[in-house]
């Protein structure tokens, strides 16, 4: 197996399982925060995209699908263009509100640019540094492997939110 196969595959279990969860929920649904405080399934699925759209438009050098194809706009949240969700306040979490097909309209066309992205990997690809802000400075395979990790995080946790409704 090729390492873009490897990736192509764990990627595309997030859009799967993305689709999964938001499939029959309405708006009540995704906008409800279990224990009135955790994150709603709408901010999990929203923040998935974003953190995914972000880093790998960086490491690819591309412009962010949310900004290019005006998703910012159609989703209309009274945040910063360029915010991802960290460090949200209660408050922000609850300003984060659309419905499935928009949240999966998003995901998709995330999904798709980094599919684009990761088809024309080699191997050697993987050691190019993408961010020296770090010590050791970052690599594509590290930011690719970091990003897989908290968008498969917190996709688990928005279909268990969707279990406890």
């Amino acid at each position: 197996m090729k390492t873009s196969e490897l990736l192509l595959d764990a990627f595309g279990r997030i859009r799967e399982t993305v689709e999964a969860t938001l499939e029959g929920l309405d708006g009540a649904s995704l906008a409800r925060r279990p224990a009135g405080t955790g994150n709603s399934i709408a901010w999990l699925i929203w923040h998935l995209g974003r953190v995914e759209d972000a880093q790998v438009a960086d490491a690819a050098g591309l412009e962010q699908v949310w900004t290019g194809q005006g998703f910012v706009k159609r989703f209309g949240l009274p945040l910063p263009e360029r915010d991802t969700g960290y460090g949200h306040s209660s408050e922000q979490v609850d300003a984060v509100q659309a419905e499935a097909e928009l949240l999966l309209e998003y995901y998709d066309a995330v999904h798709r640019q980094t599919k684009d992205f990761l088809e024309g990997l080699g191997d050697g690809d993987l050691d190019r540094i993408v961010d020296r802000r770090w010590d050791p400075p970052v690599t594509l395979g590290v930011r690719l492997v970091s990003t897989l990790a908290d968008c498969l995080q917190h996709v688990g946790q928005a279909a268990y939110a969707k279990g406890l409704r």
